[in-house]
């Protein structure tokens, strides 16, 4: 078993497909969906884990690819900007899963880790830099 963290770009014309059930259904796939903004009235993201076989999750991004969706393996919906943080900590008391840490005390360095984010987007509220935000 294998898990991918993936982040899809729906254009307004795939909104209405269950693409999520078929993932489901049709490739014995668990999904674990981070975050979604899908409407029938425009684009839409989704940001979501999925878990199976290799053979499985490579089928179904093959199913995926017969669709008008963008498929971005290993992104997510959140964005953290190295450059406009300021390593004031703001964010480190409310991330649940210590995706932001701090890596070194001494100079107070801020780091971001991508694969523990849960995109609970509590940092983006919480930073006064704006070095946290979301892509949707």
């Amino acid at each position: 078993m294998i898990t991918k963290k993936v982040y899809l770009y729906f254009p307004q014309s795939e909104t209405e497909r269950p693409i999520v059930y078929e993932l489901v259904k049709q490739f014995d796939l668990v999904v674990n969906i981070f975050r979604a903004k899908v409407t029938n009235e425009e684009s839409g993201y989704l940001s979501l884990e999925v878990t199976g076989s290799q053979e499985n999750v490579d089928r179904a991004f093959e199913y995926l690819s017969g669709f008008d969706v963008n498929i971005h393996a290993g992104n997510s919906g959140m964005v953290w900007d190295e450059n406009r943080c300021g390593q004031c900590g703001a964010c480190l008391v409310h991330c649940p899963t210590g995706a932001l840490s701090m890596v070194d005390r001494d100079i107070r360095q801020i780091s971001f880790n991508d694969k523990a984010c849960v995109e609970c987007l509590a940092c983006v509220e919480a930073c006064p830099f704006g070095a946290c935000s979301s892509k949707f």
